[in-house]
């Protein structure tokens, strides 16, 4: 049994069907519950019975519907920024951003840590690459340093929040090197847009640096319960985008289920009621990450923030190291009724093999307890055959090394 394309039966919930028997769904990334909102439903609903089951076209020919004029009005109002641009996919997003604003002229500088979509659309713009270390400002330094001998424009592009690490990015100090080096901001917010900030706009909010970060990109496939993705920022930006970028242009739109379920779900996050999720994911997570490292699992530390407070991110990833160790754990979690992900070589680094957890905000306490039960329970069997996993405090000795 391999953990990949495992087949769901049920809707995306707290605890799910699949492949014939509920099993507590810590791998996902529906952070804040709402793909069982009646609300998003029946946006998802509305969407189907107004414009059909697809619009068949692209957004610049015959597939621009009002929906789509309302959600990128709103997108920019809940991020703060002058305009935004909706996709059909978050890796179009950020294909279609990356890809049009570099050129060969250009320098991007990425975090290793960021998502590959990322890294496709640097590619995809024949721009210089410089990567650094994930999260080492001294390394992002040397190649801001560097990149101001290669001519033509720099972006830097990192993660708010990391999709397998799931520590956030510090960007004040990225923000302060930037400017220093005059080099332009990118903040992809795909696990941080409906998770951090006040309002849930994202790391940025978080920082309180919005007013520094040039672009923001997100996706409406984690906390807005649907599919696709965005870029927000100044108007001339993305306007350009709408003429120039490819995966845009030349892509059908979204069907209407997927942007009526996205517009519900974002007006829902823009409630109480949505702050109160916010809040509520975010004790899941710290509850759930305590209860692993009690239970003597290395996991990430709550990350410090400059006002002296800490955050623990929905995604709590647990160190396994081996590869085949790592799918042995994910095998006994998922026959004990856990389902989890599993990152290996080269998705991670070699010995850094995890499975990644993630909570949401409708997991009630006792589905997490029963959780932590089992992740004990897996633990002692697997020790008993093949010796210690790693313990807490080992995470962060492997990242830093």
């Amino acid at each position: 049994m391999v953990p990949y394309f495992r087949v769901m039966e049920s809707p995306a919930r707290p605890i799910v069907e699949m492949e014939g028997a509920a099993r507590i769904m810590l791998g996902g990334n529906n952070y804040l519950g709402l793909t069982e909102d009646e609300r998003v439903i029946q946006g998802a609903r509305d969407a189907l019975e107004h414009y059909g089951t697809g619009l068949t076209g692209s957004r610049l020919l015959n597939g621009t519907t009002a929906q789509h004029l309302e959600l990128e009005a709103e997108i920019a109002a809940w991020m703060g920024t002058e305009d935004a641009i909706v996709f059909t996919t978050g890796h179009q997003a950020n294909l279609g951003l990356l890809g049009t604003i570099l050129g060969p002229a250009d320098t991007v500088i990425v975090d290793s840590g960021d998502h590959a979509s990322i890294l496709d659309g640097c590619l995809l713009s024949r721009a210089k690459l410089r990567p650094f270390r994930h999260n080492r400002l001294d390394k992002l330094e040397k190649m801001l340093d560097r990149a101001a001998g290669d001519g033509g424009g720099v972006l830097v592009v990192v993660d708010g929040v990391f999709s397998m690490e799931g520590d956030i990015a510090p960007l004040p100090q990225i923000a302060d090197l930037c400017e220093r080096y005059g080099a332009r901001l990118m903040v992809d917010e795909a696990h941080g847009a409906g998770v951090l900030g006040a309002r849930g706009a994202g790391t940025a909010e978080l920082h309180g640096v919005e007013d520094r970060v040039d672009l923001r990109m997100g996706t409406f496939s984690k906390s807005l319960a649907s599919c696709g993705g965005f870029v927000a920022g100044q108007a001339e930006i993305i306007e350009f985008l709408r003429f120039q970028a490819r995966p845009f242009l030349f892509t059908a739109s979204a069907v209407p289920a997927a942007t009526g379920a996205a517009l519900a779900a974002l007006r829902v996050v823009r409630t109480d009621e949505g702050r109160a999720l916010l809040g509520r994911v975010l004790d899941n997570a710290r509850y759930f990450r305590a209860g692993l490292e009690e239970r003597g699992f290395a996991v990430v530390s709550p990350q410090a923030l400059p006002d002296g407070s800490d955050v623990v991110t929905p995604i709590i990833p647990v160190l396994i190291g081996d590869d085949w160790q790592a799918g042995l754990m994910w095998k006994g979690l998922f026959e004990a009724g856990v389902f989890v992900n599993t990152a290996l070589h080269p998705a991670v680094p070699p010995g850094g093999a995890l499975l990644r957890t993630s909570v949401m905000a409708t997991h009630d306490r006792p589905t997490l307890d029963r959780a932590l039960e089992a992740f004990s329970t897996v633990k002692a069997a697997f020790e008993a055959d093949h010796g210690p996993l790693p313990g807490p405090g080992e995470h962060g000795r492997r990242r830093a090394s």
